[in-house]
């Protein structure tokens, strides 16, 4: 009954973020009420941390996507040429990167963007170079 149990649960939880943890061998789950992201790689829990998020005008659309492309560095063209260290774009022109205003990080600070203190950023980044782009999941809810 007991194994039965956990079965379920881990079953609830997979669907409950819409995607399968066999389908991708690195995710990224993006929490917008809660303003964190979790790390999950082959499955485990890896990392959890602070992020920032879109502000009032702005959208972090909610939904599934694989990491598109990736950079060490990239500037925004849209927003001044503001730095974005440790890219990983995933849908559009948004992207999981480093920021410097690591004061506003756990609530909506962004353009739309997911922002991670610059050291969290690259771990990430060096996580999806290694699994490859087309093993990583982006996934973002409410």
């Amino acid at each position: 009954m007991k194994k039965l149990l956990v079965a379920i649960v881990m079953i609830a939880g997979v669907l409950g973020c819409g995607i399968s943890t066999a389908s991708a061998g690195l995710v990224a789950k993006v929490d917008l009420s809660a303003q964190t992201m979790t790390v999950i790689k082959n499955g485990r829990v890896m990392y959890r941390w602070p992020v920032s998020t879109a502000r009032r005008g702005y959208v972090t659309p909610t939904g599934s996507w694989r990491a598109k492309r990736i950079h060490r560095m990239w500037h925004s063209r849209k927003y001044d040429m503001s730095p974005m260290p440790y890219s990983v774009f995933y849908h559009r022109g948004y992207a999981i990167h480093g920021t410097g205003a690591v004061s506003r990080l756990g609530r909506p600070a962004s353009h739309g963007c997911v922002r991670l203190h610059t050291a969290n950023a690259k771990i990430f980044y060096t996580m999806v170079r290694k699994m490859g782009m087309g093993n990583t999941r982006v996934v973002v809810q409410r």
